[in-house]
């Protein structure tokens, strides 16, 4: 982790205090100065996953930024003090940087979402933005690649010499990706943002504003993919209230 914004403890995970203003001006300075980072989008998922598992702890922790996605993130960051911390979702971060891109010329490789999505979505950025850059994409597998395929991936990823590197594959496959490929891929930049794929691609709508604002997109994306998320929502969310209620978030040093 080199970033020097300041982080908020929740159940262990350093959530980064930051708005989207603060979060897109850190993720500038790392691609001009080329600086090896990457990008958690972290909600109440997020943060309980990490509970369960050591290492996903880590990468979180070792994140340039680890965004507070959900207003869940922002109400402990206001507790804990950090008054002018704000949700940093991850389709709207996406958007604020790929905007700051197409004006400086940064150029986006696609990594992720299921086999045609990574294609509609660059085509859907390019017609928000006619000036984006989008060098590549590849939507893997739904299994782990071999080395040989992971490497090939990677020699493929780096001959575009994309700046930014976007990875849609929800959390926890997306933290881990990063973390492994940090590094080894040439681009300073990685961002995990999960759904954003499917939303700006036009294949799932996304929560009214009020709902986002509200804390209750949870409930919304329930009502859309109940066979996917019940198991989710129904495990983490009681058991994070309960956690957060023993253990206040803190502002860390």
């Amino acid at each position: 982790m080199t970033s020097t914004i300041r982080r908020v403890d929740v159940l262990g995970v350093g959530i980064s205090a930051v708005d989207i203003a603060m979060a897109r001006n850190e993720i500038t300075h790392w691609v001009e100065e080329r600086q090896p980072n990457y990008v958690c989008v972290t909600g109440v998922h997020g943060v309980m996953e990490a509970q369960r598992d050591p290492s996903l702890l880590a990468i979180h922790n070792d994140s340039g930024l680890t965004t507070p996605d959900g207003m869940p993130m922002v109400w402990a960051g206001r507790r804990a003090g950090a008054h002018w911390i704000n949700r940093v979702y991850g389709p709207d971060l996406m958007l604020s940087v790929l905007e700051r891109a197409a004006e400086r010329g940064w150029t986006s490789f696609l990594y992720g979402g299921k086999e045609g999505v990574a294609t509609l979505l660059a085509a859907r950025l390019t017609e928000q933005f006619p000036a984006l850059k989008i060098v590549g994409t590849y939507s893997p597998p739904f299994r782990e690649l071999t080395k040989d395929e992971d490497d090939e991936v990677v020699r493929r990823i780096n001959a575009t010499g994309a700046d930014l590197i976007w990875v849609g594959l929800s959390t926890p496959k997306q933290e881990r990706w990063m973390a492994e490929h940090i590094g080894r891929v040439a681009a300073p930049v990685l961002l995990g943002v999960g759904a954003a794929f499917d939303f700006h691609a036009g294949l799932m709508p996304q929560a009214p504003n009020w709902m986002q604002r509200s804390g209750l997109e949870w409930a919304y994306r329930l009502g859309k993919e109940p066979r996917r998320l019940w198991r989710r929502y129904l495990r983490n969310n009681p058991a994070f209230l309960m956690r957060i209620a023993t253990s206040p978030p803190r502002l860390r040093d």
